[in-house]
Order: structure tokens, then C-alpha cells, then sequence
């Protein structure tokens, strides 16, 4: 597992231990019941998060890639640490981006932008599918199709055709999705300092849709629209939905991007597997004119899909980036 030097933890953040309450109130879509499927638009606009069950997606699919990863997690620092720049795989612990957020996690990054068979002549790559096998393959289809039914399940509420048009953005073969497996391992008891240990700092997500499943260890937070932290009971059977900064902007600021953190539990790992689903870097992002009432003004210059990451990565976690296309 991964080890924190003293230095290094002394960088990460610690987080006032009020003690927010487990939120009860977040909406929970069921794939099996139509009548909580109207829910989702108010869920978006609400929280800019919710949960779905009876998803479809087989359980087993989620125990061998969480198994797989604390396989991985589990070798030595130095057997996680062999990355290559030109592999779509990338092994990193601590450090969160190029701006000095850190965080008691450790994480793979995995780009979807490239065909798998493209990296066979990378060894991390052999090593990683030796490890992961077809766990990590057959996951990331599956929460792709259930990003996808999300988005359409949004335009059918809206009422706006094509009903694919969220959808088809995932769906090109030059999407920018990427793919991200995080653990957090058991940190020092914090609570005699009455503060925890942040795992991942709070954010939003600039893609346009995330789709999370964790372990049964506490730790994921979100802020609620009077800035408040409300922390999310786990659920390892389900699936957690949160709007990005994208969707936010294509529907004119009627959905919102949630912001969130992790904080580190002392006793459990808590292991997150999130799909980020994004569009083709040359994507044109604009408020749909279909969403806007007559005579409603964009609230949003027009951007490529590249133009915002580019802001993305020159900014810390907890960075306003959507003021730069504001009007």
C-alpha cells in the first residue's frame, strides 16, 4: 500500500471534524420503476447528483474490478511506479494535478481516447492487463452504456431531439473520456485534532457526466446549494451520477456541476472507480438553444472541449474555471 512520508502529510489538508450529517434526501433514480425516472431533470437541477439502482449492470462486473484493483494497490511503490509518458495508463499518489493539491489517495489514470491493443508495446500496460484482465475492459463498457442511458433519459425529460444529442458526445471515437480507479488507504486517527485528512480536495467535474461506484467506506462528500458538506452513505451496489461543468454549460446553467470531496477514513481503504464521460477535444460546448426560453440570454461563450481543459490543468482543484466563458 501506499506510504505518506511526515513532510508529505503535512502538505495534505485537514478538514474542520464538524461532523456533517449523512444526507437523506439525495434523489434515487430506479431503472425498474418509470415513475422516479421524471425525478432525474429535478435531481440535476437540485443537487447535480443522485443515485441509480437496479442499473442493470451485473454485481460481478463490479467485484472483480474492485478485487483487480486491490490486487493492484497492493503490489510494491516501485511496481506501481513504472509509468511511461506515451502509455494511456498513469500510476500516481499524493500529488493531485500540477498545482500542489495533494491528497492521501493514490490513484491509476486511465485515458479512453485510444484503443486499448494501441499500448501492447507498453510494459505497464502488459503488466496492468495481466492484473486487471477483462474486469477493467468489461466495466468500463458497461458504466459507458449507463452514462449514455442517463443522458438520454435527460433529453426525453427536457423533451429535445435528437434524443441522443448529450449522448452522441460520448459516443464519438475521438471522445476525450477518461477513467480513474482511486484509493484511499486507512490514514492516521485524526479525530483527537478534531479534523480528518482530505483524500481528494473539493471540485467539480469539467466533463459532462460522472459515473461513480465505491466500496462500503464512508468518505464522499457534497456540497448542497447553500454551501453546506452533506456526506453520501455508501452504497457499493449502486451507482452515483454527477453533472460536470459540460452539462452544465449545454443547458444554460439549469443544471449545475456538484461540487465534492473525499475525506480519508482512519480504519477502512475506501476504493472509487469513476468513469468521466467527455466529448472530442475539438467539441464545440454552448448552451443549447432548445433549453433557452424565448429571449433567454446565453450565459456562456462558445468553447472547445480543449479550450476548457486546457484551463482545467492550469488551475488547483478547487479553481473556478467557468468564469473564463461566462458573459
Amino acid at each position: 500500500m501506499v506510504v505518506l512520508s511526515i513532510p508529505t502529510l503535512e502538505q495534505i489538508s485537514l478538514i474542520s471534524n464538524d461532523k456533517p450529517n449523512f444526507c437523506s434526501g439525495i434523489p434515487t433514480i430506479d431503472f425498474m420503476k418509470p415513475d422516479s425516472i421524471p425525478l432525474i431533470v429535478k435531481a440535476c437541477e437540485e443537487f447535480g447528483f443522485f443515485k441509480v439502482i437496479n442499473h442493470g449492470i451485473p454485481s460481478e462486473f463490479m467485484d472483480r474490478l474492485e478485487g483487480d484493483t486491490m490486487k493492484f494497490f497492493s503490489l510494491s511503490l516501485p511496481e506501481k511506479e513504472k509509468s511511461y509518458p506515451d502509455s494511456s495508463f498513469c500510476y500516481g499518489n499524493k500529488k493531485i494535478g500540477s498545482h500542489g493539491d495533494m491528497g492521501w489517495v493514490e490513484y491509476i489514470l486511465l485515458s479512453l481516447n485510444e484503443n486499448f491493443d494501441s499500448q501492447r508495446s507498453s510494459d505497464l500496460y502488459r503488466e496492468i492487463k495481466e492484473t486487471f484482465g477483462s474486469s477493467l475492459s468489461d466495466y468500463i463498457a458497461a458504466v459507458k452504456k449507463l452514462a449514455c442511458e442517463v443522458l438520454e433519459l435527460l433529453a426525453d425529460e427536457l423533451k429535445i431531439q435528437p434524443r441522443n444529442i448529450f449522448s452522441k458526445l460520448l459516443m464519438d471515437e475521438e471522445s476525450d473520456s477518461i477513467f480513474r480507479l482511486n484509493h484511499y488507504p486507512p490514514c492516521p486517527d485524526f479525530q483527537a485534532l478534531n479534523c480528518n485528512l482530505s483524500g481528494f480536495g473539493e471540485h467539480t467535474d469539467p466533463q459532462v457526466i460522472s459515473v461513480l461506484r465505491s466500496n462500503d467506506t464512508t468518505g464522499l462528500q457534497i456540497s448542497l446549494r447553500d454551501g453546506s458538506w452533506v456526506s453520501v452513505p455508501p452504497d457499493q451496489n449502486s451507482f452515483f451520477i454527477l453533472v460536470g461543468d459540460s452539462l452544465q454549460v449545454l443547458t444554460n446553467g439549469r443544471f449545475r456541476s456538484v461540487k465534492h470531496r473525499v475525506l480519508a477514513n482512519s480504519l477502512k481503504s475506501r476504493v472509487s472507480m469513476i468513469y468521466f464521460g467527455a466529448p472530442a477535444l475539438k467539441e464545440k460546448i454552448e448552451p443549447l438553444p432548445m433549453l433557452m426560453k424565448t429571449e433567454e440570454e446565453s450565459l456562456y461563450k462558445e468553447f472547445t472541449w480543449r479550450e476548457y481543459k486546457n484551463i482545467v490543468y492550469k488551475s488547483s482543484l478547487a479553481d473556478e474555471r467557468l468564469c473564463f466563458f461566462e458573459k
